[in-house]
């Protein structure tokens, strides 16, 4: 949403490396892992298990405003010392406090509250239509929050056999449900690229690559899905989308972070479908029953 916008100008960004270290490594007796910072070119960053050697690569940006080590540093400097200390956050540099560290609100809070310094002011991801509107957040309450955005967690983390097979089942019958929609519109409000079109695709764009191992949810791969596919490589052509998508981050962060699910942190071969390809989706038109 910051490309989206053209806030980049304005508002400026961190970021962490993509595997969990330990937030207080001067204090033996504080076992938090999170999100840290570190410079590019930094020694490398093994697991919490010792395990694996994961880089400090040029994509990081230390957070030189606070001059914080961790995330969970600039939660404690807030005043937060408990946490969940999560990202991503919106950080206010006059006061010096966290606004909001809820993705839905920051998406809100960028789409219309900085429209006077926004390079595109008329970028609208929160369509004006009562109808649409409706439409849009009665299919995130119903599927794509639930069951596609959550649903991949669920399954992933089940701790049994049951609540494995109930979610899995409610995530795929809810793929067939997008895919089938998808087929016959370009997005999922219809012609209008929205915010809900950008929540699915983050999932998305990490199911092959990452969740069919690691979440299990391997009923059926996205590029077994014609239209989700296409529907992925159509918004991934969007260059303020696709300057957001690292996918060694991606990987690197799943595979690294929970040495409960990959002890020694290795990291698949497989980065997902060509995203490149084009989708052949631009001249797709709105179905109109």
């Amino acid at each position: 949403m910051l490309h989206l916008k053209g806030l980049d100008h304005v508002i400026s960004h961190s970021v962490v490396h993509p595997t969990w270290s330990k937030t207080r490594p001067d204090v033996d007796s504080d076992k938090h892992y999170g999100w840290v910072y570190r410079k590019p070119g930094d020694e490398p960053l093994p697991n919490s298990l010792g395990h694996g050697s994961f880089a400090c690569d040029a994509h990081l940006i230390p957070d030189e405003f606070t001059g914080s080590s961790s995330v969970r540093e600039v939660y404690n400097q807030c005043g937060d010392q408990t946490g969940p200390f999560t990202t991503p956050l919106l950080y206010d540099k006059k006061t010096k406090n966290i606004v909001s560290n809820e993705s839905t609100e920051i998406l809100r809070m960028l789409n219309f509250e900085f429209n006077d310094i926004a390079k595109n002011p008329n970028v609208n991801l929160y369509p004006d239509d009562d109808d649409l509107k409706d439409e849009l957040n009665e299919l995130n309450d119903s599927i794509v929050y639930p069951k596609v955005n959550n649903g991949v967690y669920k399954c992933g983390f089940a701790r049994s056999q049951e609540a494995y097979d109930e979610n899995i089942g409610q995530l795929f019958d809810s793929l067939d449900i997008l895919n089938e929609k998808l087929a016959h519109q370009r997005y999922l409000g219809g012609n209008h690229f929205t915010w809900l079109d950008l929540r699915l695709f983050m999932t998305l764009v990490r199911f092959d690559p990452v969740y069919i191992t690691y979440f299990k949810t391997n009923q059926k791969r996205i590029v077994d899905y014609s239209h989700l596919l296409g529907f992925i490589r159509d918004v991934y052509s969007m260059e303020e989308v696709k300057k957001t998508i690292i996918m060694d981050h991606i990987k690197t962060h799943y595979f690294s972070s929970h040495p409960a699910y990959n002890t020694f942190g290795i990291i698949p071969v497989y980065d997902g479908p060509d995203l490149k390809v084009s989708s052949g989706r631009a001249n797709l038109q709105l179905y109109e029953e």
